[in-house]
């Protein structure tokens, strides 16, 4: 899969790229990712990318045209990819949702900044808007970068064990139940018996059912999605 970021700051991005799975991802092939630097894109001596709103109000706006140049150059060096604006106004980051990005092989994601970027790049660059929560960051690079992550689970062989992803908190609609590991009892805190039976059958049921606790508990809302008819699986 191929990845194509448009910032007003690349370095931003070199240090989650560079460790662990998304690392491992890189060198493998899997996963592609070029950070492009928007004011590469900008005319005139000064590279400008941003200017005063129209009709008023504090802040800066980032200008359309080194955003359209920009995507439509690697759309000509690496053919038509999928463009995702970050924005605090888009559909909001899903498992459904970044499955289905992950399906698209090539995605360009642009990074707003600012007040924002001009309205035009919403209107008629952008395939889809993203936002990854009800909350306002300083810019699109961190969002970009969990959508990335995201993302990338889904691509084969990037996670050892493939049906990982499916199985994972929201994979089914559910959270995920609760992990143990070695020591056997940890200050007074023991590893629930059904985990040490070796009945596998049991421990299946028992990992359900704790999700389902758990999600009733935290995230009551993902249950009533779940047994909405026709709403899918979040």
């Amino acid at each position: 899969m191929r990845v194509d970021v448009l910032t007003l700051f690349p370095g931003i991005f070199s240090g989650p790229l560079d460790h662990s799975i998304l690392s491992r991802a890189r060198e493998a092939g899997l996963l592609q990712v070029e950070v492009h630097d928007l004011r590469d894109y900008a005319g005139g001596k000064h590279r400008v990318t941003d200017d005063q709103a129209y009709g008023g109000g504090g802040g800066m706006v980032m200008k359309p045209e080194p955003i359209f140049a920009g995507v439509e150059a690697i759309r000509e060096r690496f053919g038509s990819g999928k463009a995702v604006l970050l924005s605090p106004q888009g559909e909001l980051l899903t498992h459904r949702l970044a499955r289905s990005l992950a399906a698209e092989g090539h995605l360009i994601l642009i990074c707003g900044r600012y007040e924002g970027v001009d309205q035009r790049v919403a209107d008629h660059l952008a395939d889809v808007e993203v936002s990854v929560g009800d909350y306002v960051l300083t810019g699109g690079e961190l969002p970009a970068l969990v959508l990335v992550d995201a993302v990338a689970r889904f691509i084969p062989g990037v996670i050892g064990d493939p049906m990982a992803p499916h199985r994972d908190s929201f994979g089914e609609g559910i959270l995920e139940g609760g992990q143990y590991t070695r020591p056997r009892d940890f200050r007074g805190y023991p590893v629930p018996d059904v985990l040490l039976s070796g009945n596998h059958v049991e421990i299946e049921r028992w990992r359900r059912e704790e999700g389902k606790r758990r999600t009733l508990a935290r995230r009551p809302e993902l249950l009533k999605k779940k047994l909405t008819p026709g709403s899918g699986v979040e």
